[in-house]
């Protein structure tokens, strides 16, 4: 099944040289076809390590964001002309061991969406989530529920896999630069009536994984806020947004 299918794992990177290697060495690289980093003007090595691996790599020369690099990574995957596109975070808090089910649950044509969920079980706390990231996950999660009308059980995750026909459609490139942009590529993806299906996914919290501060939280949980009354104000044809648009 996936043997037909060419898979591309995207990894967008910022100071990842502690657990790249780790995160590498776990991809399964029998269903892989390619494997490309973006590396958003990291301070440290990261970018010298993927010499020694099969790593497509590309390197901003100024830190763009968040959301800029996964611009990236989704603008040279698809050149690739793949069947399906894999976000996996290159500070292994995400464990690459899921990437045969997801790309499964792609394969067979019945989802165009596959989620990681960190919530989806009872993991989340005992893999070291903080608490007030689990609650706020949890309002955040409700209230998106409710405006969107779908019913995940996390919004936050950064383990996506996604067909190629999804980022050909949606309008990802006018999203935000910043951490915002997981939140809205998913508003979008609902908007246009793509199926989501998720998996459980171990949760794992340490040092060398990657995690936005309080401060930076409080300015995203805002921000879900703000997209989803643009959302209603735009379903309700009050206001268009270009966020949910048909096409660039």
């Amino acid at each position: 099944m996936l043997n037909n299918k060419k898979i591309v794992v995207i990894m967008p990177a910022y100071n990842a040289e502690k657990t790249l290697l780790k995160t590498y060495n776990e991809i399964p690289k029998d269903i892989v076809d390619e494997i490309i980093l973006t590396d958003d003007a990291s301070t440290d090595n990261t970018v010298e390590i993927t010499k020694n691996l099969n790593i497509k790599t590309v390197a901003h020369e100024t830190n763009k964001g968040y959301g800029a690099n996964q611009k990236t990574c989704y603008d040279y995957a698809l050149k690739e002309n793949p069947d399906i596109i894999i976000m996996l975070h290159p500070d292994y808090q995400y464990t690459p061991k899921l990437i045969y089910a997801m790309a499964s649950l792609i394969a067979v044509g019945e989802y165009d969406v596959v989620l990681a969920s960190r919530i989806l079980g009872r993991g989340a706390l005992k893999g070291g989530m903080p608490v007030y990231k689990y609650i706020a996950n949890r309002l955040l999660t409700f209230f998106q529920n409710l405006v969107l009308g779908y019913k995940l059980t996390e919004y936050h995750t950064g383990y996506r896999a996604f067909s190629s026909e999804v980022l050909k459609k949606i309008p990802y490139k006018i999203n935000s630069d910043d951490f915002i942009f997981d939140n809205e590529i998913l508003i979008q993806i609902i908007h246009h009536g793509f199926r989501i299906a998720e998996i459980s996914c171990p949760t794992k919290y340490f040092p060398e994984a990657s995690s936005i501060n309080f401060r930076r939280s409080v300015k995203y949980g805002l921000g879900i806020v703000f997209n989803c009354f643009k959302y209603i104000l735009h379903k309700a044809k009050i206001r268009k947004f270009n966020l949910l648009s048909e096409k660039y």
